[in-house]
């Protein structure tokens, strides 16, 4: 079953040009400001937009991510109102490819059948949920892609061939091939190292590889973009809204804020391959 994250990545390999994937976190700092953010994303250049799942505990993300999931939870954001605001992007944008990533205790507790029966319902076409591995794929991997919805796998720099395998087998949509081992938020690593590994991932398997952690700039997505099929944006745009929130911007502003960083990000990634032509 093709997603609209399968097409997109068709769509643009036919260009010749890497995707930006943009994240941001559902309900911060309150669910209309969010949604104002999340439908001027696609106009300003994201091809794919991460939804983040606000979650108490959340392991993998830096301080800014997580001072993001907590005003977000502060405002009463719940699971349900995140598939909400995939719902409401849906009503002016059926393009854009949705994926939702978090971390699987929400899930859970909403019940997996009832979760992606609203998300499929709601718009969404992919899950990353970064603390279920490949040996519990069976709690919400294979009913996610039996549902319709890709599962999208994170591979890291300690990820071996060896274990590169078990990682792959039941992922679709693309990899998300983190940049660094650590939290979200820190400095880019090697971007010689990250091509390295993505061409050695790219061995492996035909999806498309995006990279992601640490990338802020236009010039990081440039220089990951030579190489990678798409670039992952996130901290860097949790900082502007952070900003825009704490000048006491409004939600049109805060808007305009993220506009006109991930334009800059969109013309980096653009201009990846020019160089490399």
């Amino acid at each position: 079953m093709k997603t609209r994250i399968d097409s997109r990545f068709e769509k643009l390999k036919a260009e010749d040009r890497p995707a930006l994937v943009t994240y941001f976190m559902g309900g911060d700092p309150d669910f209309d400001t969010s949604l104002e953010v999340m439908k001027a994303l696609p106009a300003a250049g994201s091809d794919v937009i991460e939804l983040g799942m606000p979650f108490s505990d959340p392991m993998a993300d830096g301080p800014a991510i997580q001072a993001a999931g907590l005003r977000s939870l502060n405002a009463g954001q719940t699971l349900v109102r995140t598939l909400e605001l995939a719902r409401r992007f849906r009503e002016t944008d059926d393009e854009t490819p949705i994926v939702m990533m978090g971390y699987y205790n929400p899930i859970y507790i909403h019940g997996v059948d009832r979760f992606l029966a609203e998300a499929k319902e709601a718009g969404v076409d992919g899950l990353i949920v970064v603390d279920l591995p490949p040996e519990m794929d069976e709690e919400l991997c294979i009913p996610a892609i039996e549902a319709g919805i890709n599962f999208i796998r994170l591979a890291t720099p300690t990820t071996d061939d060896k274990r590169l395998p078990a990682v792959l087998r039941n992922t679709s949509g693309f990899v998300y091939y983190v940049s660094m081992t650590g939290i979200t938020g820190t400095a880019i690593a090697d971007t010689s190292k990250v091509n390295t590994a993505v061409q050695r991932i790219k061995g492996h398997t035909e999806l498309p590889i995006c990279v992601g952690f640490g990338v802020k700039t236009a010039e990081h997505a440039r220089a990951i973009g030579a190489t990678a099929d798409g670039v992952v944006v996130g901290t860097a745009i949790v900082n502007v809204m952070a900003d825009a929130i704490k000048a006491g911007k409004s939600a049109g502003e805060t808007a305009g804020a993220v506009t006109a960083l991930v334009s800059e990000l969109a013309k980096g990634v653009r201009e990846s391959r020019l160089a490399t032509a």
